[in-house]
């Protein structure tokens, strides 16, 4: 087997964050538990995902500090899995992930999941970059600042 090339002290937070995900399973773990779902069971009928993959994403988000596994809520002897802050702050890119994909990857009209504000009702807004003064941000109008050489 082939080891996992790890990113845990690159320099760069996008390749951290990748190696904190790990993949798209995690990230769809991820999205289940910002739609409600706590216990194993749950988010394996969600996904579909052999057991052992499951346990393995859940292991290592909860290693990362992405979920957190706690008492199940109604006593029983489960453990149920919340996110915790840490995975809280994914909203947003589960957000961007999921205006993406309803931009390039349906038809207009064809029907899809959609994720609305609980209050109103309404759809997100999209989702933009701004600059620290409030002016929307293309990727021409940005440039990487590299970390100088330990």
């Amino acid at each position: 087997m082939v080891a996992r090339t790890r990113f845990d002290d690159s320099e760069c937070p996008v390749a951290r964050s990748v190696d904190a995900i790990g993949d798209w399973w995690s990230l769809l773990i991820v999205r289940d538990a910002f739609d409600g779902s706590r216990r194993f069971g749950e988010f394996q009928r969600s996904l579909g995902v052999a057991k052992n993959i499951l346990t393995a994403r859940l292991r290592a988000l909860v290693a990362g500090e992405v979920l957190a596994s706690v008492p199940a809520s109604d006593g029983s002897a489960y453990r149920e899995y919340v996110l915790t802050p840490k995975g809280e702050a994914l909203f947003p890119v589960i957000v961007a992930l999921r205006q993406w994909g309803e931009q390039n990857f349906f038809v207009p009209g064809e029907p899809h999941s959609e994720l609305v504000d609980r209050r109103q009702g309404n759809r997100l807004r999209a989702l933009e970059v701004l600059s620290e003064d409030g002016r929307r941000l293309s990727p021409d109008d940005t440039v990487v600042h590299k970390a100088a050489p330990r």
